[in-house]
């Protein structure tokens, strides 16, 4: 118990009687608690670099998916662990939001003893680690292309190419889970968030223009008929 008094654990959730009752349960346990009962607010809170979120989905303003995606973009809160704790149950649910980087998927209601026993094993395999990592390197390299995914910037032999966003994000997702096939409908989720087009054509799209820059390398992206795309890391 000791070896956890001084962690930080940051609770998200818009129902107030859910936040209530785990911050009592945590502050029990020798846990500081901060809190937000919205996505704005998570955000704001993350930058006093807390040692685990519990982060719910249905937020009012910004989901959780799309809060998950600001937090792993910004190198400060990067390595933050989080856990999703949320109603929503199906396993298309759960593959995104750890897909998105969340170390666990906690269905509600929530078992405390359970949570309890969880956040113990993150927070000792991270004293263990020395440091957060969530185990993925901050640059790829495959013939000649360089992904970097701490500055956001990527290289073709050297030479700098100009992703926009939204292309970039595409191109890393698919390139961190290399032979994973995906399909368009969850690459539109996982990288659109609530903000996705309605067709699967956006996806179409910007693989077609990230092709088009990856020049001789294009054919790293590998169409799966009638079902979606994957990464090849091994020479097109």
């Amino acid at each position: 118990m000791q070896k956890f008094m001084s962690t930080t654990i940051l609770i998200v959730d818009d129902e107030r009687d859910i936040v209530k009752a785990l911050a009592y349960n945590l502050q029990k346990h020798g846990h500081r608690v901060l809190t937000a009962f919205s996505g704005r607010e998570a955000l704001s809170e993350a930058q006093k670099l807390p040692d685990l979120i519990l982060l719910d989905v249905m937020l009012p303003d910004i989901d959780g998916w799309d809060v998950a995606r600001a937090l792993k973009r910004e190198k400060r809160t990067s390595g933050i662990p989080f856990f999703f704790v949320t109603a929503k149950g199906s396993e298309m649910d759960e593959v995104i939001g750890l897909e998105l980087g969340a170390v666990d998927f906690i269905r509600k209601p929530i078992g405390m003893e359970a949570l309890l026993a969880r956040i113990r094993s993150v927070l000792r395999n991270r004293d263990a680690a020395g440091a957060p990592s969530d185990g993925r390197p901050d640059v790829l390299r495959m013939n000649g292309l360089e992904i970097n995914l701490s500055s956001f910037s990527a290289t073709l032999d050297g030479k700098e190419i100009s992703f926009p966003k939204k292309e970039f994000e595409l191109l890393s997702y698919l390139a961190q889970h290399p032979g994973y096939v995906f399909s368009r409908e969850f690459l539109l989720s996982a990288i659109w968030g609530k903000d996705a087009a309605s067709a699967s054509r956006t996806v179409d799209v910007h693989i077609r223009k990230i092709r088009e820059k990856l020049g001789p390398q294009a054919g790293h992206i590998v169409t799966v008929k009638r079902v979606g795309y994957r990464f090849s890391s091994e020479h097109p």
